[in-house]
């Protein structure tokens, strides 16, 4: 994944002891955080972030996730995590990559999937909401 594209953030994170587990290893599950913490920087990238989401009246929860461990990760390692908008038709979905900053090997890769819900009414919207697609400058 290359961040040279459209609608793509890329953020370093260094892991700390309290990410790994009693193996000494990152802990599986906080990989979840880090694609949040990517996902996060993308969406304020395009001025979309989780205030400005609940301010145009949709919520965008994650409905789906996928994570592909290639290499463990161990704590005081700075990672590089890259959030790609892959899909924007009726749902979201977002790519991401991590690598290791010292050596540039990917540990880590994923997905998540999410859909656009009324703030209002809890209703799932079965397109894309324009503000989305204005924001990350997909249409006029």
């Amino acid at each position: 994944m290359n961040c040279n594209t459209k609608c793509c953030a890329t953020i370093e994170y260094t892991t700390s002891f309290h990410d790994t587990d009693a193996m000494g290893v990152v802990w599986h599950g906080n990989y979840l955080k880090f694609f949040e913490k990517a996902r996060e920087a993308l969406f304020q990238k395009y001025h979309y972030g989780y205030r400005d989401m609940m301010e145009s009246g949709y919520l965008w929860p994650v409905v789906d996730a996928r994570i592909k461990y290639s290499a463990s990760t161990i704590a005081e390692q700075t990672l590089q995590i890259t959030a790609e908008l892959a899909e924007y038709e009726h749902r979201i979905k977002i790519n991401y990559k991590i690598v290791d900053v010292k050596t540039g090997k990917k540990t880590t890769s994923g997905y998540t999937i999410q859909v656009a819900v009324s703030a209002i009414n809890q209703e799932m919207s079965f397109v894309t909401p324009q503000i989305l697609l204005k924001k990350f400058g997909l249409v006029e």
